[in-house]
């Protein structure tokens, strides 16, 4: 990588880059995966800017979690119980992802009941086919 004084390599798990704008790495589909919490966005609600590392999906009441979207590898249960335990305590009630797509109220509840459905997905309780 060409050196600039522009790129800011950081450690650990958050980032605080201004007042009420917070990086929280969560991994996912790479182990650099980090979401932008702005705490004072929709009105002092909170917004996360989650890119894909969590993906608002078609019913944009539920999200999902992906290690390779392009291929359609899920991620581990584990990692998604990581990452839904990270944001839980994080206040936020909206989701912007990379892709124009919104979850406009409850976006915490949202991660909590999409990451629990999608382990049951995975361990084969969700469906009886």
């Amino acid at each position: 990588m060409r050196p600039s004084e522009k790129i800011h390599f950081w450690s650990g798990e958050k980032l605080v880059l201004a007042e009420g704008l917070i990086l929280h790495r969560l991994g996912g589909h790479y182990k650099g995966g980090a979401v932008l919490h702005w705490e004072n966005g929709n009105d002092g609600k909170g917004i996360l800017l989650t890119g894909d590392i969590i993906q608002v999906v078609a019913d944009r009441r539920w999200v999902s979690f992906m290690y390779s979207y392009p291929n359609l590898i899920p991620l581990p249960a584990k990692k998604v119980e990581e990452i839904a335990e990270i944001v839980k305590d994080i206040p936020f009630d909206r989701i912007y992802n990379a892709f124009h797509k919104i979850v406009v109220e409850k976006a915490n509840d949202s991660v909590q009941k999409s990451a629990k459905r999608y382990i049951q997905a995975l361990q084969g309780e969700l469906f009886n086919t």
